[in-house]
């Protein structure tokens, strides 16, 4: 009798227990699905129009699990797992990838701010997707060609990434380990991102580094898209700035900064269809600068308006030498909500390339409409509307 009474007092203490600790976990579902249908001019080799269903202009469809277990005295273990995918044709945004956008676990203080192990946002996306590029590091090229010399680097594979808010200043850290034997920094991403908050006004500035193998398997950029030379770095500075004018309107500005000497970006900007280049550029430099606005015209109702202006120089030309160019476009966003989770929306955005650029945008046919090695129609037009449900 006495065993049996103290098992299940022993029982009962570990039911207890173990119903406190559900009590204080949790694990959350979230995450979105975006459909849209868009028409755009020039958008084949000899000017082809197109209209096609796609992802919305600025986010693409995911869904994941968040969680947090509460350890007391302010600390929290926390993780999170999310998938991209196309809820147009239903694939995996990254081919053989479940869980491509984020995959992560560590601990979170009240005090002192979190650290995260594994696959992570960089820090630039933190901050230039949710404050201050006013269309959110956008999906169509039209409106997000100036991260593509960076856009790889993006999402950081065997990264350490801190965050912490200290007064009115945020700071958002990250290393990617290279996972390269024999050379350590090989392969390996610094990024450090710094905001700060006066009143109504925002200021932050950022700098990433990628050293990028030959072969990028196992590094921190995670593909297996290398650099022309070993160890090629990609460097990004930015300085951006948001004010909230009033209740209503919120301006936005920056400046971005790309410096590359993988041979990558030169192939990174360019559309399907584009013509072919040859060569590499060792040292290309990129320079944008972009102003904005979000105006919350009603309730249910938001305007975005957005104008990028981009220089490169040191660029591959189609003839194989080196030159400069230049890059515009401009964009109008209408979203309309009819709940917290369900919203329309439309877009208008046009672009424009000349020099370097031009060849970036859908080559040209000869006379019998088959694609050519040769310049096409450097502007565009774009029309999309879709709907966007949240969860």
């Amino acid at each position: 009798m006495k065993k049996v009474a103290i098992s299940a007092a022993v029982a009962a203490l570990f039911g207890v227990a173990a119903s406190s600790a559900f009590a204080q976990s949790s694990v959350t579902l979230y995450g979105l699905v975006d459909n849209a249908i868009r028409y755009q001019t020039n958008a084949a080799p000899g000017g082809g129009d197109q209209v096609s269903m796609t992802s919305g202009p600025e986010t693409h469809s995911r869904w994941g699990l968040r969680g947090s277990e509460d350890l007391g005295n302010g600390l929290s273990a926390i993780f999170r797992l999310e998938n991209g995918f196309e809820a147009f044709d239903g694939q995996l945004h990254q081919a053989n990838t479940l869980f491509s956008r984020q995959a992560f676990v560590g601990l979170s203080s009240d005090k002192w701010g979190a650290l995260t192990f594994g696959k992570q946002y960089a820090p630039a996306y933190d901050t230039l997707g949710d404050i201050f590029d006013p269309l959110t590091v956008g999906n169509y090229w039209q409106n997000s060609w100036m991260y593509n010399g960076i856009g790889s680097y993006l999402e950081v594979n065997n990264s350490v990434k801190y965050k912490g808010t200290f007064d009115n200043l945020a700071i958002d850290a990250l290393y990617g380990f290279g996972n390269q034997p024999g050379a350590v920094g090989l392969g390996a991403t610094y990024a450090v991102e710094l905001t700060y908050s006066y009143g109504p006004a925002m200021l932050n500035a950022g700098f990433q580094q990628v050293s990028v193998p030959t072969s990028a398997t196992g590094s921190s950029v995670g593909n297996n898209i290398g650099s022309a030379i070993n160890g090629g770095k990609t460097n990004f500075f930015h300085i951006s700035g948001a004010y909230q004018v009033n209740h209503d309107v919120r301006l936005l500005a920056g400046w971005l900064h790309g410096q590359d000497q993988t041979g990558l970006t030169d192939y990174n900007m360019q559309q399907n269809g584009a013509p072919q280049l040859h060569g590499y550029s060792p040292d290309r430099i990129d320079d944008t600068y972009y102003v904005g606005a979000n105006w919350q015209a009603s309730a249910p109702l938001l305007f975005t308006f957005a104008y990028y202006y981009g220089k490169t120089r040191n660029a591959l030309l189609l003839d194989g030498h080196l030159g400069r160019g230049v890059n515009q476009s401009a964009s109008i966003l209408a979203e309309y909500s009819f709940s917290k989770h369900t919203e329309v929306y439309a877009i208008t955005d046009w672009s424009r390339g000349t020099g370097a650029f031009a060849a970036d945008y859908p080559g040209g046919v000869d006379a019998a409409n088959v694609p050519t090695n040769s310049i096409g129609r450097t502007n565009q037009l774009g029309v999309a509307v879709g709907l966007r449900k949240m969860f």
